[in-house]
């Protein structure tokens, strides 16, 4: 269960050229969800799933001649980690507003390929809820809106 009270932290360091592996290990870290604290220092709420999740990421940035260490951490004030989560929260909670954005534009224009729209909007809410770790309330407005999107064009979609 992830909770605001246990924190997986990545710490690393890699060399800046070439820049290859250092742009595919911040490409799987956006994927991840992480807060970035700072310059190669990463978290994400712990459990054993994120924990996994980092130890890859080190792996990776070993074998690109860099140094990773994992950290599993306790804030000193419960505040700290709270605040964490509410910054990853809001991260996911803009990109949920973006897919509800996108999905009411359709319905206002009438859809011009709902088959494709549909399939890039549920992608897009698949994406985000892999590095949603907090819901937040625009998570089951986006997927309301995605439902609306699908009942108001049933015949041009598919599943």
């Amino acid at each position: 269960m992830v909770t605001t009270e246990t924190w997986v932290f990545l710490v690393y360091r890699m060399p800046r050229q070439p820049s290859t592996p250092r742009i595919s290990v911040w490409r799987r870290l956006k994927r991840l969800g992480v807060a970035q604290l700072g310059d190669g220092l990463v978290a994400l709420p712990y459990d054993a799933a994120t924990k996994e999740q980092l130890e890859w990421v080190a792996h990776a940035v070993a074998e690109a001649g860099g140094e990773a260490t994992i950290w599993i951490t306790t804030p000193t004030v419960r505040r700290f980690g709270r605040n964490l989560a509410a910054g990853l929260a809001g991260e996911r909670a803009a990109e949920y507003r973006e897919v509800i954005r996108r999905t009411e534009d359709a319905l206002a224009s009438g859809a011009g390929e709902p088959h494709r729209l549909m399939r890039t909007l549920r992608a897009m809410q698949r994406r985000i809820e892999r590095r949603d770790h907090f819901p937040p309330p625009e998570r089951v407005e986006a997927r309301s809106a995605i439902d609306r999107l699908a009942i108001r064009f049933p015949d041009k979609i598919t599943a």
